[in-house]
């Protein structure tokens, strides 16, 4: 697929942590979602995801630079907030596909790159590949109540409730036992366990088509106990 006319370089995940377009992207999407009050989708955010993304990959043994391109995808998947929340997946999967070509990537990692942050929304989004599959875990399995935003916690909808009570997240790999675990301890003072359900199962079924595609199947626990 490489054009031998055109220098191709293998671009790691710190050269696209140190690019000054996405970082300003990042930050003024982070700022912009701010205002209309939502979860915060900055630094920590996209950090986080990519590196669970990554470790999604490396425990389940793939090859490394597929766990780096996981990585990748999880730190620009959000980027397409700088032009719309509204599919914001689509916008994030053009506008890095500029960046990384600008960068010198390869078109075939490029294209897995753009087809993972193209399908990482719910309402329109599947496990195409290894690196869909590991943003989609990534990105769903962080849930904290350091993303809230909204400081009048009586104005806060059940999206903020639920985060606001989410006291710890962590996605647990079993590799021999092939599951995919997402343990959560939620503070039922602040939100109600159906709650959670409410607002997010479209999300934990998701994860379980995403892990289903990684060779495992997903659970939900919930304060220890396991819901899904």
């Amino acid at each position: 697929m490489n054009d031998k006319n055109y220098n191709y370089s293998a671009i790691s995940i710190e050269n696209v942590k140190s690019n000054p377009v996405v970082n300003t992207f990042i930050k003024a999407a982070n700022e912009y979602l701010g205002t209309i009050g939502y979860t915060e989708h900055g630094v920590r955010h996209v950090g986080l995801v990519a590196s669970i993304a990554e470790n999604v990959l490396l425990h389940l043994d793939y090859p490394k630079r597929l766990q780096e391109l996981a990585g990748i995808a999880g730190y620009l998947h959000d980027i397409g907030n700088v032009v719309n929340r509204q599919s914001h997946g689509q916008s994030a999967a053009l506008i890095s596909m500029r960046i990384l070509k600008d960068m010198g990537m390869t078109p075939d990692e490029v294209a897995l790159i753009t087809s993972a942050i193209g399908n990482h929304e719910e309402e329109i989004g599947d496990p195409v590949n290894p690196v869909a599959a590991a943003l989609i875990l990534a990105d769903k399995s962080d849930v904290h109540k350091t993303r809230v935003r909204n400081p009048d916690v009586a104005a806060n909808d059940i999206h903020d409730r639920v985060n606001l009570a989410a006291e710890r997240s962590f996605l647990k790999v079993l590799k021999d036992k092939k599951i995919i675990s997402l343990q959560l301890t939620i503070d039922t003072q602040k939100s109600k366990v159906m709650e959670y359900f409410e607002i997010f199962m479209s999300r934990m079924l998701m994860c379980r088509r995403a892990a289903n595609f990684l060779g495992c199947n997903f659970e939900l626990i919930i304060n220890e106990r396991k819901l899904l």
